[in-house]
């Protein structure tokens, strides 16, 4: 087990190269794919969602079209965050402190992860 004091590139290069030295790479990093799903594009500084799309190429288009910046995030569909998030082990809290969490609304209302397939843009790009 690797224990992560700092976070920086050299750290980050060392433990990719310990993981693919184990042959451990694929089973921390794998993409987790959303079934059901729907592409949310959040604009920069804004409040509410700008764009709610069923395919990632129109999103994309629209994206470039209007020269946007913000954020495109892939969102699971009759699901919340929080609850796909547990399903795929994705929540990285420790174990007591999720227990005291799961109840909080402002928490699992606001739960995001950055294990959702997202995209940055910037005017359009």
């Amino acid at each position: 087990m690797l224990v992560i004091e700092r976070l920086d590139r050299k750290t980050i290069e060392t433990v990719v190269e310990e993981l693919i030295g184990t042959n451990e790479f694929n089973s921390v990093f794998t993409k987790t794919e959303i079934e059901n799903s729907v592409w949310i594009f959040n604009g920069a500084n804004s409040k509410f969602s700008g764009g709610v799309f069923n395919n990632l190429d129109d999103a994309e288009k629209w994206i470039k079209e209007n020269k946007l910046t913000g954020m495109l995030t892939k969102y699971p569909l009759n699901q919340s965050v929080f609850d796909w998030a547990k399903e795929n082990d994705l929540i990285n809290v420790k174990p007591e402190k999720l227990e005291q969490k799961k109840n909080d609304p402002i928490f699992v209302g606001g739960f995001t992860t950055a294990s959702m397939e997202h995209y940055h843009y910037e005017n359009g790009e």
